[in-house]
């Protein structure tokens, strides 16, 4: 089922409207905001979404990038964990001015594979990945001939800390605990005051 931004926005500002109604308990706060949660959520891709845009080549190249751009570490999963993937495809769908960039730029990175190893970039030896995304991935020191790779590195690293950033895992990782109803609020604690100078 599907939801519109306008409904969106209406199921959310419900949930925030509870926190001044007079009689509205946390329990009534709490079951606002999940409602507004859950009903928000059905519109993100799935993790294993089956691709719209890309192709399965195309989008197996993506979870390789995208794990080499954000892979999991004792801290978190990797972007593939967090829907990466999904999310790229799901962003191709949504901005059609996209497709050309990123296509293109998976192209270019398979065909700098090809002509350096033979193969295609998800089915190269993972020090030929390293080694090519070396080339690609600092913009100050890259080759003038790596400019291509250098552009399509960028808007993949953009696209992958975006969609990392905005699921689960990744707000796990910055401990964020997301858009909760809270019954009041004591102010700026001292110790952000002191901080910023204003103690």
């Amino acid at each position: 089922m599907s939801m519109d931004r306008r409904e969106s926005l209406k199921v959310m500002a419900l949930a925030s409207v509870a926190l001044v109604l007079p009689g509205c308990t946390q329990n009534d706060m709490e079951r606002a905001a999940t409602h507004a949660a859950d009903r928000v959520a059905r519109q993100l891709p799935e993790v294993d979404r089956t691709p719209i845009v890309l192709s399965r080549a195309e989008y197996r190249s993506v979870e390789v990038l995208a794990d080499w751009i954000i892979p999991a570490d004792d801290r978190s999963g990797s972007a593939t964990d967090a829907g990466v993937p999904a999310f790229i495809d799901f962003m191709l769908v949504d901005a059609p001015a996209l497709q050309v960039p990123v296509r293109g730029g998976l192209g270019w990175l398979n065909a700098e594979t090809m002509r350096r190893t033979g193969v295609v970039f998800a089915d190269a030896p993972q020090a030929d990945q390293q080694a090519l995304l070396d080339d690609i991935a600092w913009p100050d020191v890259a080759a003038p001939e790596m400019e291509p790779g250098v552009r399509f590195f960028n808007l993949m690293r953009d696209l992958t800390a975006s969609g990392f950033f905005s699921s689960r895992i990744g707000f796990e990782d910055l401990g964020y605990p997301g858009n909760r109803p809270q019954g009041g609020w004591d102010g700026c604690p001292d110790e952000a005051h002191v901080h910023l100078g204003l103690a």
